[in-house]
């Protein structure tokens, strides 16, 4: 199995640029799993529901310990078995996110939460994890449009915790910084030249 994450705060394209990744790997004559954190099971899809639910009320290691559920369920029953069939999977966040939005958002001690993820992700890793880099300033404006969750609600400064986060990975070389604020056209060349690393 080959593993690419897509991170990012939320409004930086990563979606877009996962789907149009996805789109470029079926053209090469891949066929891609694509799947999501928190999600990709019934187990997860429905604590995805609960956590970015604005009307749900979770202290930090609550939130923490949700998302863990959430991500062992999809190492166990999709992750895991990708890899026994050697497939191409894509996915939309990893435990990178939970650096970023627990430890450093939120401010719950990284030694613990790096126990947590190591738990539930159960010695599996990316061969590829792509941060697509972008100032939170513009991230909240193109999110607002949408609306946002329990978690982007936040605001400005949660997310500017989140974004040292992901610089302290990138920094430690768990991530790959990728420029998100060029053109789509621009972020997508510097992607695909990352995925030929590792496809």
């Amino acid at each position: 199995m080959t593993l690419i994450v897509f991170e990012g705060i939320d409004g930086c394209g990563k979606s877009t640029q996962l789907e149009r990744a996805e789109a470029w790997l079926r053209e090469a004559g891949h066929d891609p799993l694509v799947l999501r954190e928190p999600g990709g099971t019934s187990l997860g899809e429905n604590i995805r529901t609960i956590l970015l639910d604005p009307a749900t009320e979770a202290c930090p290691i609550a939130e923490l310990l949700a998302y863990q559920v959430a991500r062992a369920q999809l190492v166990h029953e999709q992750l895991m078995p990708a890899r026994a069939a050697g497939r191409t999977v894509l996915l939309d966040r990893f435990w990178y996110s939970t650096i970023a939005y627990q430890a450093y958002g939120l401010g719950l001690d990284a030694h613990r939460v790096r126990s947590a993820i190591d738990l539930a992700i159960d010695g599996l890793h990316a061969d590829l994890a792509l941060y697509l880099r972008i100032d939170p300033t513009i991230a909240e404006a193109r999110r607002t449009a949408a609306g946002a969750d329990r978690i982007e609600a936040r605001g400005l400064e949660y997310l500017e915790r989140v974004r040292d986060g992901y610089e302290a990975l990138v920094a430690s070389g768990d991530l790959t910084a990728i420029d998100a604020e060029l053109g789509p056209d621009q972020v997508f060349e510097a992607v695909t030249a990352s995925m030929r690393s590792v496809i």
